[in-house]
């Protein structure tokens, strides 16, 4: 198949990732590549020159000075994502039927959704995040006009009130990450938010006599044969399966700890068996084709 990619054009397509959206775009369009689909994606500046990458950005936009001197003008940066998505839009609609049987947005951007009853292929929108009002607002206008999936269960439930999403479970490379000895001292990963809970992971180990923190993805480790410990929210129930891992209470310091010292015994070959088999890249774009070609036959994705 002939499949557009949009990622966003603030980050590049490359590692290291600024987050789960780049990761997963650098994986489906690598691994969409290597079974033989026509791949283009439009990213940001930077993106892995490995990857069939255009430039996600137009000829240069510059608001007049009177324009911007109008109490309501938006940033800059503001007018630069808007002028993008536009150019790139407006680019599929008059030319997206010649190039491509699928566009498939990851942007986070509304136009995307917005204008998708304007081209002349099917869209399908990833949803990686809980509900943006801007998005909420395309989708009350046209929401009809494209086909989304989510990158979990979870952000499914949460854009329930607003669209029907069909859950993709993200995917991570599990071919880069080997499985090792295990032992020693546990770890934290992931990004340094509060509502990842690195300050309670740290309270936890301490608990549990292993401090040492450092940063996690839960799928990622897995891969690795590591077992995870961790709050049971967001996403992790649908990735850390029974003999995988142990979950928690959300903010149970004392559930947290005794889950390490649990997890600690679980078989890292069934850990990284898990991994493979439920939350590999490959299985993710499996996934993925099954929806582009529902949608390239006119059904809607279940």
């Amino acid at each position: 198949m002939r499949v557009c990619l949009v990622a966003s054009n603030r980050y590049p397509v490359a590692e290291p990732f600024a987050g789960g959206l780049e990761a997963l775009t650098h994986h489906l369009a690598r691994l969409l590549v290597a079974r033989g689909h026509d791949v283009t994606l439009y990213a940001a500046d930077g993106s892995d020159p490995a990857l069939p990458v255009r430039t996600l950005t137009p000829a240069v936009f510059r608001p007049t000075e009177v324009s911007m001197r109008d109490v309501n003008a938006p940033a800059e940066e503001w007018m630069g994502d808007h002028h993008a998505y536009l150019d790139l839009v407006l680019d599929l609609v008059r030319t997206g039927a010649d190039r491509f049987d699928v566009v498939h947005n990851h942007s986070l951007h509304h136009l995307p959704v917005a204008m998708a009853g304007l081209l002349p292929v099917p869209l399908v929108t990833t949803l990686h995040t809980p509900p943006l009002p801007w998005l909420e607002s395309a989708v009350a206008v046209s929401g009809s006009a494209s086909e989304f999936t989510a990158v979990s269960e979870c952000t499914a439930r949460a854009w329930a009130g607003t669209i029907e999403a069909r859950p993709v479970l993200n995917g991570v490379d599990t071919r880069a990450r080997r499985p090792g000895p295990g032992g020693g001292p546990v770890v934290w990963t992931g990004r340094l938010v509060r509502e990842k809970a690195p300050h309670l992971a740290v309270d936890a180990a301490r608990v549990a006599g292993r401090e040492e923190p450092y940063g996690l993805v839960a799928a990622e480790a897995m891969s690795c044969g590591t077992p995870v410990a961790a709050f049971g929210r967001g996403a992790l129930p649908e990735i850390v399966a029974e003999g995988t891992g142990v979950l928690c209470a959300p903010d149970d310091v004392a559930g947290l700890a005794a889950a390490i010292d649990e997890a600690a015994g679980c078989d890292r070959r069934a850990v990284r068996r898990h991994a493979v088999r439920r939350l590999s890249a490959e299985r993710m774009v499996a996934e993925y084709e099954q929806v582009y070609a529902s949608l390239a036959h006119g059904e809607v994705a279940a």
